[in-house]
């Protein structure tokens, strides 16, 4: 409960600091308004502001699993020469990570300093037993900035270890082997470099956001493959649960493939390499289709996200890459589920 009612104070000097900045309350004495009801006079009928709160040395710990079942089709239209294998190879993979979050420097009205711990990591893959270069980031930790809208503000400690570990990818030999190994680095990136996606996200957050409201982001598509690609994203606040932990704020998205990826997203190993296993036989991959919904807890009043859980599925296309005239395309279906849920203490 305490640490309920210093977020809800928070919220307040939050609403009222951004509403003095943009002059909604120029030469007004706030004691005018007192008693204040979290601040919700300060801003629209049906708004609610969202926006990140946190408490020096107060830790988070946030579980988060990313899971994927992939299909290969090697022959979908059922024509042409047909390797010889099966027509369809099924295989999964999955992550799964406790990162603790624990603010070092707080300024309610600036940039706040968290430290990042990644506790455990494990990944499972039903058909390779080796050990994902992602393992390596247990123990590791990292320090990033945020501002109260859940804007990361400064990534360069983020980034350096996403290269650090790019590089384990590629096994003993390092990159003078030129393989690398299968790994679920980008599902860590989709983890961490959007922690808080949907609130920083939102245009013209000092106004709030109502009930029914939408507004747009792009999130990353972490793949087995060597690919770049994002997805659209379109927020809504569905609605506002009461809760004794406060009130929640049910934001869900859905989602479509992405023409671009913005330039200053994380790139894990550059240079050219081959894939070892089947996506080292591959190339030319090209996006079909994406479709795909999730949902977000997020508390109003303790200023933190409770849980959120993706789901999307992906359709693909590729060559060999020793391809035979005459030999069809195969297809790649690939069904994604990224979730997060705070652990309790």
């Amino acid at each position: 409960m305490d640490s309920f009612l210093k977020g809800v104070k928070l919220k307040t000097a939050l609403t009222i600091l951004t509403v003095v900045v943009l002059g909604g309350l120029a030469g007004c004495n706030a004691r005018e308004k007192e008693p204040l009801k979290e601040g919700k006079e300060l801003l629209g009928e049906g708004k609610e502001l969202l926006t990140v709160d946190f408490q020096e040395a107060q830790t988070l710990r946030y579980r988060f699993v990313s899971s994927r079942d992939i299909d290969i089709d090697w022959d979908p239209g059922k024509s042409g020469a047909k390797p010889d294998k099966s027509a369809v190879d099924r295989f999964s993979e999955s992550m799964d990570m406790v990162v603790a979050y624990t603010p070092v420097e707080v300024k309610p009205y600036g940039l706040t300093t968290i430290k990042a711990t990644c506790e455990s990591v494990r990944v499972k893959r039903s058909k390779d037993r080796r050990k994902d270069a992602v393992e390596s980031l247990a123990g590791k930790t990292f320090t990033f900035t945020v501002d109260p809208t859940g804007k990361i503000e400064d990534y360069s400690q983020l980034d350096e270890l996403i290269k650090k570990i790019g590089e384990k990818a590629f096994g003993a030999g390092g990159r003078k082997r030129g393989v690398k190994e299968p790994d679920m680095i980008c599902d860590f990136i989709a983890s961490q470099w959007f922690l808080w996606d949907s609130v920083s996200s939102i245009e013209k957050a000092s106004e709030g956001v109502s009930v029914g409201q939408t507004w747009k982001s792009r999130l990353s598509v972490p793949t087995p493959m060597v690919t770049r690609k994002a997805r659209d994203v379109t927020y809504t606040l569905a609605k506002i649960r009461q809760t004794e932990k406060g009130r929640l704020a049910v934001i869900r998205s859905s989602y479509s493939p992405a023409e671009s990826v913005p330039a200053g997203w994380p790139i894990p190993y550059v240079g050219a390499f081959q894939m070892s296993g089947t996506f080292g036989f591959l190339r030319g991959y090209k996006i079909l289709s994406l479709k795909g919904q999730g949902e977000e807890l997020f508390n109003i009043d303790a200023g933190r996200i409770e849980q959120y859980s993706q789901q999307y599925q992906t359709q693909w296309e590729a060559s060999l890459l020793f391809a035979l005239e005459g030999v069809a395309n195969l297809q790649i279906t690939i069904k994604q589920n990224l979730t997060m849920k705070l652990l309790e203490d």
